[in-house]
């Protein structure tokens, strides 16, 4: 099989089921450095959009995908930075969405809602998936960490604007961090604020793989059950997934290919290695423990693996 530079799994997604993603930005490219970021600290904090790479070339890559005929659900433009930053988001959505009938959905910060050319683009999307911690502008610097000139007041009108003309199913996640924004005077500042928007889901989301911030906790189970009730929405622990694929031949090289996007405990790739039948689990893992390109942190009882 071939080995792809702009796509990769498909990966669990406990929302939409297998999707593949679709990664049209470098690395960490970011407008937000969010302290609870599963990749680490952004190190290329930016608000530019532009044209990263040539658009035929991932269209090309997703038509050779194709031929390998990979059961998936859903295809994911998600990168591992912000995929609205990406110029040529509309070209991409309509191109993928030319060559499959599978939904489009695109997983953003939403920051850029508020300028009509990014909302432009989403609109042409089956799903959009757009995040929301904060409740004002010191838990919107606290918990997203913005760029410079991106104020909170102009990401919340944005993503009341886009909800009212926006045709497919926008679904709002919120991350629940400990201490910072799932007590109980925070949950009722966040539904004041959802009151108007028009959404069809809210995923109420706590870390589960080591964030960028170590001080970072995830909300109790009792806190995520308040938050559920408060804001009406959907725990995200309580729905299941299916499991990783790649389609590196190499079981090593497969591990990477998706922790260089998706982190991955040590549970995941030892049942990842047995849906291939390999036969070298624990060299697989001396190897993974030892290599200078991948952090192995514990978390949550978890050991996590995380490419550099």
């Amino acid at each position: 099989m071939k080995t792809y530079q702009y796509l990769f799994g498909p990966v669990p997604s406990r929302r939409m089921g297998l999707s593949v993603g679709v990664s049209p930005i470098p690395r960490k490219y970011c407008n937000y450095s969010c302290i609870y970021c599963q990749l680490g600290r952004t190190n290329k904090l930016s608000n530019t959009r532009e044209s990263f790479f040539e658009i035929e070339e991932i269209l090309s890559e997703f038509k050779d995908y194709l031929k390998e005929e990979i059961k998936f659900d859903v295809v994911t433009i998600v990168g591992e930075g912000e995929p609205t930053l990406y110029k040529d988001l509309k070209e991409l959505i309509l191109g993928l969405k030319h060559l499959t009938k599978k939904p489009v959905a695109v997983i953003t910060n939403g920051s850029l809602l508020y300028k009509k050319e990014v909302r432009s683009a989403l609109y042409e999307a089956d799903i959009v998936l757009p995040s929301l911690d904060a409740y004002d502008e010191e838990s919107f610097k606290r918990i997203d960490r913005p760029f410079g000139k991106i104020k909170f007041q102009d990401v919340y009108d944005g993503l009341i604007i886009f909800s009212k003309e926006y045709k497919g199913q926008l679904w709002i996640e919120t991350m629940m961090i400990k201490d910072i924004n799932d007590d109980e005077a925070s949950l009722l500042k966040m539904k004041n604020l959802l009151k108007k928007i028009n959404y069809e889901r809210l995923y109420i989301n706590t870390p589960v793989r080591p964030p960028a911030e170590e001080r970072v906790k995830p909300a109790s189970k009792e806190a995520i059950e308040r938050a559920v009730k408060s804001l009406g929405g959907i725990s995200i622990d309580m729905l299941h997934s299916e499991g990783f694929f790649s389609e590196e031949k190499d079981d090593y090289m497969a591990i990477l290919s998706i922790i260089k996007r998706h982190p991955m405990n040590q549970y995941e790739i030892d049942t990842f290695l047995k849906s291939r039948k390999c036969e070298k689990t624990e060299y697989i893992f001396e190897k993974l423990n030892n290599d200078k390109n991948v952090d192995v942190l514990d978390y949550k009882g978890y050991i996590t693996y995380r490419y550099r």
